[in-house]
């Protein structure tokens, strides 16, 4: 394997990762939304929609940032003042606004929204947000209560929906290192390995594919932790007879691209090739529905189809897949909510979506297997964005 990375052709760290044109028209479809609501001003709190509309590409969004967009004046950022390096090498299209550690981000954003004379206008915030501490939010409002307050929640997230093809580019970039990574911990794993080695080699091979930190760490996990859904390595040696359960996305300037596998060691119990065919038939089918036009609803019966054909009408799912692109910590789906292909979602799909398509059978009756991948929406089927077996692997 080489080590050489495959981002040669993109920015570096501390450089804005996206050129001002892309940018501009992000900013220019959000005044667009501004204008169609009357907006003269909106509030912004999520990272990802911060990172989306400006580029400021680091770690420090676990402490308060607001970004004003304004419909006719410059852009405001009001994040920590020890920011400020980070700030002038990537910050291109938004005024630096910077407070210290005893202030109170919400009252710079009070003065700025005032100092652009728009405290009496109508404006909008993001509520659905995990990153709007409530005494901020009150602070905003009660500094501007001549102001009219709209829901902005969700408008910059559905922009993220459809990714361009500079994004798409970076969805890619990080497909290829969750290839690698899951390479990686087919490799390690067998009796007697700690699941703690087997996520050292999957950071290693992170690091070396030239791979970005994710918005979640690798879930590593064998069978005492097997359904604990975000619980990840122990110290815990592999013994004869576990089935191990690893997912995990390489990430490229925060763009994420998911997969996940369980392995086995030792004898496959029985049925798990039979199960295997069923979980691996049903993806299929989700791919050859996953394009331009089909409602999120179709593409998960066509999963359904597969399942109830094997005789599991029994087993359902909340869903079989769910929307990735931008993620920054805790997460890599993009923000607080989940965008998934329900089986009562009126979501239509439209190429640039990327999904993490889950095909999942655990608990079925009938035996355990489960296959999992990032995959773009496409004009007439899905594209499977990452090259790694799916059948069945034990050792």
């Amino acid at each position: 394997m080489s080590n050489e990375s495959v981002f040669n052709s993109f920015p570096m760290s501390g450089v804005n990762p996206f050129p001002m044109e892309e940018l501009n028209k992000r900013v220019e479809n959000v005044r667009k939304i501004m204008e169609k609501k009357e907006l003269d001003a909106c509030v912004i709190t999520s990272p990802e929609n911060i990172y989306y509309l400006t580029g400021l590409d680091h770690f420090g969004y676990f402490a308060p940032h607001i970004l004003v967009v304004p419909r006719d004046h410059e852009m405001r950022l009001v994040i920590r003042r020890m920011e400020v390096v980070s700030v002038e090498a990537m910050l291109k299209n938004a005024k630096f606004v910077g407070y210290l550690d005893h202030e109170n981000a919400a009252d710079h954003v009070v003065r700025e929204i005032k100092e652009m004379g728009l405290d009496k206008g109508r404006l909008g915030m993001e509520k659905r947000t995990m990153f709007a501490p409530l005494e901020n939010s009150q602070k905003i409002y009660s500094g501007l209560d001549q102001a009219t307050w709209d829901d902005f929640s969700d408008e910059i997230d559905k922009l993220r929906m459809v990714k361009s093809p500079f994004e798409m580019e970076y969805v890619r970039k990080a497909a290829k290192v969750s290839t690698k990574m899951m390479e990686a911990a087919a490799n390690t794993f067998g009796v007697g390995v700690r699941e703690s080695e087997i996520a050292a080699e999957i950071y290693k091979a992170m690091c070396l594919a030239g791979g970005d930190p994710p918005g979640f760490q690798p879930f590593v996990r064998s069978t005492p932790t097997l359904g604990m859904e975000h619980v990840t390595w122990s110290d815990r040696k592999l013994e004869k007879g576990d089935r191990l359960f690893i997912e995990m996305s390489g990430a490229c300037k925060h763009y994420h691209a998911p997969m996940g596998r369980i392995f086995f060691l030792g004898d496959m119990p029985k049925g798990t090739m039979e199960i295997s065919k069923v979980c691996i038939d049903a993806f299929n089918a989700v791919i050859g529905s996953l394009k331009e036009g089909m409602r999120a609803a179709d593409v998960y019966e066509e999963w359904q189809k597969i399942v109830d054909s094997a005789g599991l009408s029994h087993y359902t799912r909340h869903h079989c897949g769910y929307m990735v692109g931008i993620g920054f910590p805790p997460g890599w789906v993009g923000g607080s909510m989940v965008v998934g292909l329900r089986r009562y979602s009126d979501l239509v799909l439209k190429e640039g979506m990327v999904f993490h398509i889950l095909s999942w059978l655990v608990g079925s009756g009938k035996g355990d297997y489960l296959v999992t991948n990032a995959s773009a929406v496409g004009k007439t089927r899905g594209e499977v964005l990452i090259d790694f077996p799916m059948e069945p692997m034990a050792r």
